[in-house]
């Protein structure tokens, strides 16, 4: 709230708002690349062969990299310049693309998915810091951030249709030629439109806690992925404990730091523990389902790519729907228990997903998908908005990066755990009968996709079909689950105040 001596904040022109919608273009982007492989995943295999392990790894190495590399790409930003990082980044994932189009085999296509993840990392936080900055009004930051907002779940959804249409007319390294044009876009764009701006740029980087950062959060993203789809052997621990053991030590450094990577002490407070959490569960539940739900489409209902695409539609309309409203749904509830309704309303549709697994009408299927839309629609936006208000301008940039790690770990370790619990519960429930070709069965153990696409006995392939519908309806019930268990944290821990947009806490 601004006090009446102090003068009103500039409010953004036309210059700003053509600038925010080369950054939602961005962001849109990051969020297809996270999502558009996912329908890929058939033509794919036939092409290159993938292990199971490797199809695991090419879906989800992208977000591994990001999310390790967010936190120090965000503080560079600060210092070099949100606008410079931005531009860079954009030429490197242009470059990172066309490698992975003409990918020839699965280990060049993990690596240059890595490199994208790198790119990806310098783009996040400056496109949401930018916004933090041209944005100095706080309604008019509430509307640029539900357009950010829009523009990530967006992408996130729209990223199998964009898939189906490519791959309904090109072959599977099309879904990243895409990615060249948007990019030339930005690089064109955005040296006129977007302005620069810096954070504290008097410190440099610490590069022990950068790598410390990198090396808590991918053995343990490991360890579960290795667990539930190889099964528990002793790397299972070591790699767990390493980094957790390797978390800590970067938690106590960045305590003991005058200019810390990661600014800890902003966890001590509820709202932003509370809102980064919610955060990351949304999207954790939200692109989980959504990585083995579009293959469930193809595989399972026999959908074409560009049909399964349509068909995860509804979530994208919804999503976007969500600005519209969201503004007057906070300042009404208040942004704690706006948050948690979202993120029960996410629970709702998920619950409605797995009702609807078996049936052979879309419609459930389709309204479950919209309500999943609006709950976790609503739950980004307001948690992303409360997180880059709640610091002072120049550290937006690292609490940009902070929201950001909770996005895109979510997406990491949806992708990981949520495909490995699906991956434990379809080859529990593969009850193949007796005489079953030996190679059949291995086939079907190790993935419905190839099954589907090699195998010739009808039995295997059906049973195998019915293991897999089956595991996404589990799958559907335990994200829900955490969603729900996320909500009611949401309402006790996030404070509501009423009919107030955003608090600005620029002057701190």
């Amino acid at each position: 709230m601004t006090s009446p001596s102090t003068p009103a904040p500039p409010r953004a022109g036309r210059r700003e708002w053509s600038a925010l919608a080369v950054l939602v273009l961005v962001v849109m982007l990051l969020a297809v690349d996270g999502t558009v492989l996912h329908l890929a995943v058939p033509s794919l295999t036939a092409d290159i062969s993938p292990s199971a392990t490797q199809l695991l790894w090419i879906g989800d190495i992208y977000s591994f990299v990001l999310a390790g590399l967010l936190i120090t790409m965000g503080n560079v930003a600060d210092r070099i310049g949100r606008k410079r990082l931005l531009l860079i980044g954009s030429a490197t994932f242009g470059i990172a693309s066309a490698i992975a189009a003409f990918s020839p085999n699965p280990e060049i296509l993990i690596a240059t998915r890595a490199l994208l993840g790198i790119a990806g990392a310098t783009l996040m936080p400056s496109t949401l810091s930018i916004v933090r900055a041209m944005f100095a009004d706080a309604k008019q930051r509430t509307t640029a951030i539900a357009i950010w907002s829009a523009g990530a779940m967006a992408g996130a959804a729209v990223g199998p249709l964009v898939g189906g249409v490519l791959l309904e007319h090109f072959w599977w390294g099309s879904v990243f030629l895409i990615n060249l044009p948007i990019m030339a876009l930005v690089l064109i764009a955005g040296p006129i439109l977007i302005p620069e701006s810096h954070g504290d740029t008097s410190q440099r980087v610490d590069l022990v806690s950068s790598v410390l950062s990198i090396v808590a959060i991918v053995p343990v993203v490991y360890a579960v992925k290795h667990w539930v789809g190889s099964g528990w052997d002793l790397s299972v621990p070591i790699f767990a404990l390493a980094g957790v053991a390797f978390g800590a030590i970067f938690v106590r450094r960045q305590l003991r730091l005058t200019h810390p990577l990661l600014d800890i002490s902003l966890f001590r407070v509820p709202a932003f523990a509370g809102t980064v959490a919610a955060n990351g569960l949304a999207i954790f539940a939200f692109v989980g389902l959504l990585y083995f739900f579009s293959q469930y489409l193809q595989l399972v209902r026999g959908y074409g790519p560009l049909q399964a695409g349509s068909a995860e539609l509804p979530t994208t309309l919804a999503s976007m729907v969500v600005v519209v409203f969201v503004g007057a749904l906070g300042a009404r509830l208040g942004a704690g228990r706006a948050i948690a309704l979202g993120l029960a309303v996410g629970a709702v549709g998920l619950v409605g997903m797995g009702l609807t697994t078996f049936r052979p009408s879309y419609l459930g299927l389709g309204i479950a998908l919209v309500v999943v839309g609006l709950g976790i629609g609503v739950t980004m936006t307001l948690s992303t908005d409360a997180v880059v208000s709640a610091v002072p301008e120049q550290r937006a940039g690292a609490a940009s990066a902070i929201s950001e790690t909770a996005y895109e770990l979510g997406v990491a370790l949806g992708i990981a755990v949520l495909g490995s619990i699906h991956l434990a519960m379809y080859r529990s429930h593969l009850d193949l009968p007796s005489g079953t070709d030996p190679s059949d069965a291995a086939t079907a153990e190790a993935s419905l996709a190839v099954t589907v696409g090699t195998v010739t006995d009808p039995v295997v392939v059906d049973h195998a079909r019915t293991a897999f519908a089956t595991a996404v309806q589990t799958t559907s019930y335990v994200a829900a689950a955490l969603l729900f268990v996320a909500a009611v944290v949401a309402w006790r821990v996030i404070p509501s105040p009423r009919n107030v947009t955003v608090v600005d806490h620029g002057a701190h």
